[in-house]
């Protein structure tokens, strides 16, 4: 089954596999070779899309290795019971029951923003100093948000 058929640009083949992991990642209820599939599948888009951009090897490597990094920071933590987990910008952010499982978020990489009271991943390209002094809220309205999963309370209660 070609999953990202319809997809003609990265960012839309991003969406369709975050979507398509929160029906069908085995955590979720899903089965093991549907999501190896779906993985496969994401990566022969993403490899096709880059080459009918006219990318280089190296920039699609590049572009593969990030998503890669991204989609390994939401699934080591997606099955945690209580949290809510949102794409803000090319952020992750967790909030919601985040305490008990602190060892978890930073062995995937994630970093503690305690004025925030969230947890966040982020590519090295993406380090900034300047959203020190914003809160969560303004940082969600100046780049936009997209739930990804939300299994808990939070102040910010994502919608699947």
């Amino acid at each position: 089954m070609n999953y990202f058929k319809d997809c003609t640009t990265i960012e839309q083949v991003k969406a369709r596999y975050k979507d398509l992991a929160k029906i069908h990642h085995p955590d979720k209820g899903g089965n093991t070779a549907t999501m190896q599939a779906i993985n496969a599948a994401y990566s022969i888009a993403i490899i096709q899309i880059a080459k009918g951009e006219h990318r280089t090897e190296s920039e699609i490597n590049d572009i593969l290795q990030e998503n890669e990094k991204y989609r390994a920071a939401i699934n080591s933590v997606i099955n945690i019971p209580g949290i809510n987990i949102e794409l803000v910008g090319a952020w992750i952010w967790i909030t919601g029951d985040t305490k008990p499982h602190r060892a978890i978020f930073s062995a995937a990489g994630y970093f503690w923003a305690s004025k925030k009271i969230a947890w966040y991943f982020r590519g090295p390209e993406y380090k900034c100093k300047s959203h020190k002094a914003q809160d969560l809220d303004t940082i969600r309205n100046k780049y936009g948000t997209r739930p990804i999963y939300s299994n808990g309370p939070s102040s910010y209660k994502l919608t699947a």
